[in-house]
């Protein structure tokens, strides 16, 4: 009896998954040979693997390094203008956007927000390798905490004091955009009990908002 390519295809898969069910169940690896795996059966590389589970890194949105770079760029340039041309409320606003990105996510970082579009019209390819949410977030942290105090240099009248701690965020974000370094997400994976506290608050706000544990999917 002729069979068609396909259906000796699935016949083969089937005797392959019979025979693979049979060494599980006798536990006797040289009993049984393993047979070459077909086409049906293999599984397709994933391109985006998640990253390693810890109480650091827990399973959490997945993002796009480039754009956190974009939007560290963009922020310091903004930051940059509030500097010279001396708008405290500008630096306020700035810091207002990263602790509200770093509580509940940095799709809520407003300089970063244009990055999709441009990664587009650029016609830039995937990346090769997605960013855990978390570090950039407890480096928005810092970041916000440090405007935080420049705000309340702001209120206590020492512009001196405020506007070298906004430099001090000015550098970071420079750094960050430039090298691609983020100095806060490496602090993150530092040995103390911080970050594992910072962990514990951004689980507790994802579920609140209901952030899916999921990477960025590009479709083109």
């Amino acid at each position: 009896m002729l069979l068609s390519p396909a259906s000796a295809g699935c016949d083969r898969c089937a005797r392959v998954r019979l025979t693979l069910a049979l060494q599980q169940v006798l536990a006797l690896p040289g009993v049984l040979d393993a047979p070459a795996v077909p086409p049906c059966l293999r599984r397709p590389p994933d391109l985006f693997p998640e990253a390693p589970v810890s109480a650091l890194t827990p399973p959490a949105r997945q993002i796009d390094p480039r754009g956190m770079r974009f939007g560290a760029g963009v922020s310091a340039i903004v930051l940059l203008v509030a500097l010279v041309a001396n708008l405290p409320w500008l630096a306020v606003l700035v810091g207002i956007n990263l602790a509200v990105s770093a509580a509940f996510g940095t799709r809520l970082f407003l300089p970063s927000r244009p990055w999709p579009a441009v990664r587009r019209a650029l016609r830039l390819a995937p990346p090769i390798e997605l960013e855990h949410e978390y570090p950039p977030r407890f480096a928005q942290t810092l970041g916000a905490m440090v405007v935080g105090l420049a705000t309340i240099a702001f209120l206590l009248s020492a512009p001196v004091v405020a506007w070298l701690l906004v430099a001090a965020v000015i550098a970071l974000q420079t750094l960050l955009a430039v090298t691609g370094i983020c100095v806060g997400c490496r602090l993150y994976f530092l040995r103390w009990w911080v970050p594992a506290q910072i962990a514990r608050l951004f689980r507790r706000a994802d579920g609140w908002v209901g952030t899916a544990p999921r990477p960025i999917r590009y479709p083109d």
